[in-house]
């Protein structure tokens, strides 16, 4: 979670700044916070998440507690693969995140018919995802997505228009999920070298080889 601090200053002629940090990790933001109070100058002090919500220092203390024990931190990486001959495709995710203050590393995939093409199945791959980090138990906290296609990342980004309707479908499907989530998306388009692991999750799907792993990485 990321937070930036508006800080309201008093001068010692009393005179009132309000001074604002850049976005960090929300607790680097409180150590700060603990740095401005320790002037005796803070007449007021709030923190605020990327969407702009407003909290102040007892509502992020505690909401950084419960956070502890959920899955936070979370990048997740997708990719699908379509078998022109078949007709079938392989849907790979790999899901890094902590929990309790250990990383963990989730693999899984899974063989799908159905699809019309290879862009389809990278939505189909990524609504695959959100189901996993729902399983997961993510929810209102900011997920980091990376995957090869572009096209999937920069329409729901809202950068590029979607104009075929079979994907508006899984866009709007997709959009939805997220929203109920109360999820923050980062979307973060990434090349298919450093989207490999998702990519051979999902050519192993389409081989008829299904993974399922949830493996703990021993704080590496």
């Amino acid at each position: 979670m990321k937070l930036w601090i508006e800080w309201t200053y008093k001068t010692p002629r009393n005179k009132v700044v309000v001074l604002n940090t850049e976005l960090m990790k929300a607790e680097e933001a409180l150590l700060i916070s603990d740095d401005f109070e320790k002037t005796g100058r803070v007449k007021e002090l709030f923190f605020y998440d990327e969407q702009h919500t407003k909290w102040t220092k007892k509502e992020i203390t505690k909401l950084l507690k419960e956070i502890e024990t959920e899955p936070h931190d979370v990048i997740a990486y997708f990719d699908g693969g379509f078998d022109i001959g078949t007709n079938k495709s392989g849907l790979g995710v790999a899901i890094y995140y902590t929990q309790n203050k250990k990383k963990y590393r989730v693999r899984v995939n899974e063989a799908f018919d159905e699809l019309d093409n290879n862009n389809e199945a990278e939505y189909a791959a990524f609504w695959f995802m959100l189901q996993k980090l729902e399983e997961l138990g993510v929810h209102h906290l900011p997920v980091t997505f990376r995957g090869d296609s572009h096209v999937v990342l920069k329409q729901l980004s809202g950068e590029w228009p979607c104009m075929e309707e079979n994907l508006n479908r899984w866009l709007d499907r997709i959009e939805e999920k997220i929203k109920s989530l109360g999820i923050i998306p980062n979307y973060d388009p990434i090349t298919r070298k450093e989207n490999n692991e998702a990519d051979k999750l999902a050519t192993q799907a389409l081989q008829g080889v299904i993974v399922s792993s949830n493996f703990e990485l021993d704080g590496k």
